[in-house]
């Protein structure tokens, strides 16, 4: 196991009628910007509810943080906090609200040109307390520091980290997925699995821990996974997928081991291109990275072949490629599609999407930098 630190500083607050919890996480006097997205949470009693936990507070609200949040809406919101004086954000909505309201919350206390914090890694020495209220269990960012933010006059789409922008609480309801659409529900369930194999399918350091913690939660969403998106999910099935997500990328199961993300990297220059969910761009490259990085994540591939899928291994290269496959298959059974071709694109991404890599350097990817620029090319081709 390697050397770590960890210390996950976000509280959870996780059950049925939890929302009325943020009254007492928000301090006393806050005046408070609620963020969300598209107004769906107007549809489904998330917005009453959140009013009425706000009733002893002064606070107003910014909507329209769209999927893969742009650097350009977020601006507008640092705007409206600087001219209104607001010193507390509420984030309702999923990972990409939660994703845009870090970014505004260090960009409007930033002493300099904000998109430096994304282009250029600027330093962040301070930021706006962050809550929030989960709508779709997807990206984990309700209890971490990252975030990614697009740019749409530029095609860029990066990420930046800061402990500054942790949320400080987190509401997690599994009623309110009782709403979504079937392709956010999809989306939700593929992000968490891919997040969990990009820190657990590396190379062995003898992380038992992380690696069973790991196990549990892929085989959960396996499980749980498919039945999530029938309209007579339990509350229990809910529960079980939004826990596994928010576990999936709170630093537990990454602490200790290396980690990959290169499946992430690929995507995201993806997204940023052609506008695909940003979960429909994992279900393409994973499996194809798989492949690709075969040799080199040998050891853990035949881990995962017999733990999760319960494959025999005395044949490795057929245990290696059946669990590969069926990776494949369980995207698939999610009603995810996992080819270019399924959305109508074809060999033209790969010189576009490798220039995007390139011109971000992002030229020696995974957790041993052996994903060359030549390697993206091979798995981009063999996702056609």
């Amino acid at each position: 196991m390697l050397n770590f630190s960890f210390v996950n500083p976000t509280q959870i607050h996780f059950g049925e009628q939890q929302i009325l919890e943020i009254k007492h996480s928000i301090p006393k006097g806050a005046k408070v910007l609620v963020v969300y997205g598209g107004g769906s949470i107007r549809k489904n009693g998330i917005y009453e509810q959140v009013v009425a936990a706000l009733s002893d507070f002064t606070w107003g609200e910014f909507a329209g943080i769209e999927p893969n949040p742009s650097y350009q809406t977020c601006m507008r919101a640092v705007e409206l906090i600087q001219t209104q004086n607001y010193d507390f954000i509420l984030a309702v909505g999923g990972g990409s609200v939660i994703d845009g309201c870090k970014f505004i919350a260090a960009a409007a206390l930033f002493d300099g040109e904000p998109w430096d914090i994304l282009a250029e890694g600027a330093q962040i020495n301070n930021a706006l307390p962050i809550g929030v209220v989960l709508t779709l269990p997807a990206t984990g960012s309700e209890s971490n520091s990252f975030s990614v933010i697009s740019n749409i006059d530029t095609q860029d789409k990066l990420p930046f980290s800061s402990e500054l922008v942790q949320p400080q609480f987190a509401v997690l309801d599994p009623n309110v997925m009782q709403s979504l659409p079937k392709r956010q529900l999809t989306n939700g369930v593929v992000d968490a699995f891919v997040h969990i194999m990009e820190q657990y399918l590396t190379y062995p350091v003898d992380a038992k821990v992380q690696d069973r913690f790991a196990e549990g939660l892929l085989l959960t969403l396996i499980e749980e996974g498919p039945k999530v998106l029938k309209e007579e999910a339990s509350y229990q099935t809910r529960a079980n997928v939004m826990w596994s997500a928010t576990m999936a990328l709170n630093g537990l199961i990454g602490a200790g081991v290396p980690q990959d993300w290169s499946t992430h990297m690929i995507g995201h220059e993806i997204t940023a291109l052609y506008g695909l969910d940003h979960a429909q761009t994992l279900a393409i490259i994973l499996p194809r990275m798989l492949a690709e990085q075969q040799q080199e994540k040998r050891e853990k591939l035949l881990q995962y072949a017999e733990r999760v899928f319960n494959l025999d291994t005395t044949e490795p290269d057929n245990a290696i490629s059946d669990a590969i496959s069926l990776t494949e298959q369980f995207f698939q059974q999610l009603n995810m599609l996992t080819r270019f071709s399924d959305h109508g694109l074809g060999e033209e991404v790969v010189p576009q999407v490798c220039a995007q890599l390139e011109r971000h350097g992002m030229v020696a990817l995974g957790e041993q930098q052996a994903v060359t620029l030549e390697k993206s090319k091979r798995i981009l081709l063999a996702s056609v």
